[in-house]
């Protein structure tokens, strides 16, 4: 018994221990049952929370909509059948099967929006993978092919027709202002192998700057740019229309006017178009090459080159800056983007001046006209609230140097030229009256003559 009574003694004190844990648990039951209520008073389950409950027990228990690696299959076709099929499989993988409906304590109502939700997704993925699929296309190449419907409007615009429209009344209005007999079929001569001068130097001209013309917006459109036409035809069409105009200037005209054509193709095409992306002097090449039109005009219907000629000249020449740098302040971006080195881009403030300057010589210019007996004194006077206004708004643009002053001066010079040039030709002396005049110089001549011979 005295063996016995040790090994009892601790089994009897592990026995009341665990007998104590057991009532101190029985009697903290209550309290965690309470706590446990208050936990899931506060943190009671939502309509969100048990979707996505619901959510994770159908992706767990339906595994046709868990993501499977699909093999690739191994294809002898060509790269480009192949990148097709790639795209087929993917648009086949975007697509969602409808899922069965699951038996939950939900509602009805919780399940068609879930089906909306997948329907619209899946739309949408379909939509994605369609346009991506159009934009892949979009940037394969395709052969161009020209239509014979669609070759005369990509000509015109090859050709500039609005530029080249404008040069042949500027080369109508020096041969109107010309001191001579109106000759119709000379003067159907000279437009015409003005217009077809014009049209080559423009062509010429957009055959040059095909990758500069790409990075602008206001040119990417271009025949060219775009691929609507060789190059090799757009030298052609150029060959075709600057030979037969030339040819037509110095025989059907007189060879001034054709030397003064060459000479204008030769300036647009070899010096203003390579300057245009070295020094700001191309914009007073360009201005060169605008005022030589109405010279030819005038050459064409006298022959010769006088102080009239150089009086038109100098107004085409000094109408210009406010047309072309209003023009330019807007395009600068473009012209950056391309890397054309413009006034407009490097010298802003002298953009600005030149402008001006040039509005102001408009007003002097009609002033010496009738000095140089070309037009009566009522041209100035006529022509003095027309230029007046045109410097008015180019002292604006010089002034605020912003787009709307810029886009006011441009749209000026549209309509100042041509009403310009159709005072001019009202105020115009008659030719019976210089006629006179000269019959008077020569009399006066002639008697002098007599009276000084024995």
């Amino acid at each position: 018994m005295s063996a016995a009574r040790p090994c009892g003694g601790p089994r009897t004190l592990a026995g009341l221990f665990a007998w104590h844990l057991e009532k101190a648990a029985v009697r903290q039951t209550p309290y965690k049952f309470v706590r446990l209520c208050r936990a899931a008073r506060g943190r009671s389950i939502t309509f969100q929370y048990f979707n996505f409950l619901k959510r994770m027990y159908v992706t767990q228990h339906n595994r046709d909509l868990s993501q499977r690696a699909k093999p690739k299959s191994d294809s002898v076709a060509p790269p480009f059948h192949e990148s097709q099929q790639l795209d087929q499989e993917k648009t086949v993988m975007h697509k969602i099967r409808p899922i069965s409906p699951v038996h939950q304590p939900s509602s009805e109502t919780s399940t068609g929006n879930e089906l909306r939700e997948m329907t619209s997704a899946a739309e949408v993925e379909g939509s994605v993978s369609s346009v991506k699929a159009g934009s892949k296309e979009e940037r394969q190449w395709r052969e161009m092919k020209l239509q014979l419907d669609d070759l005369p409007g990509i000509l015109a615009r090859l050709s500039k027709i609005k530029l080249t429209a404008l040069v042949v009344s500027t080369a109508s209005a020096g041969f109107a202002m010309a001191p001579v007999p109106f000759d119709l079929t000379c003067f159907l001569l000279a437009s015409l192998g003005t217009g077809l001068a014009s049209c080559a130097a423009n062509s010429i001209n957009q055959f040059f700057e095909v990758p500069f013309d790409s990075n602008m917006n206001r040119t990417k459109n271009r025949p060219l740019v775009r691929g609507q036409i060789s190059p090799l035809l757009a030298v052609c069409f150029a060959a075709s229309c600057g030979v037969p105009g030339i040819a037509l200037l110095t025989l059907g005209v007189n060879p001034l006017t054709g030397a003064l054509g060459a000479f204008n193709i030769f300036l647009y095409t070899c010096c203003y178009t390579p300057m245009k992306r070295m020094s700001i002097a191309n914009t007073w090449v360009g201005a060169v090459v605008g005022a030589i039109p109405p010279v030819m005009g005038w050459t064409a219907a006298t022959g010769s080159l006088d102080a009239g000629a150089v009086l038109l000249g100098g107004i085409l020449y000094s109408w210009q800056f406010p047309h072309f740098n209003a023009l330019s302040w807007g395009l600068r971006e473009d012209y950056s983007r391309g890397g054309y080195c413009m006034m407009s881009v490097t010298h802003p403030g002298l953009c600005r001046r030149v402008a001006l300057r040039h509005c102001l010589a408009l007003i002097g210019l009609s002033t010496v006209a009738p000095v140089l007996d070309i037009t009566t004194w009522t041209f100035p006077i006529i022509s003095l609230p027309i230029n007046l206004y045109i410097s008015y708004l180019g002292f604006r643009f010089y002034r605020d140097a912003d787009r709307s002053s810029s886009r006011k001066l441009f749209f000026c010079s549209l309509w100042h030229l041509p009403l310009l040039l159709l005072v001019m030709f009202t105020c115009k002396k008659p030719f019976l009256e210089k006629e006179e005049k000269g019959d008077l110089l020569s009399g006066n001549h002639g008697r002098a003559l007599k009276i000084r011979l024995p």
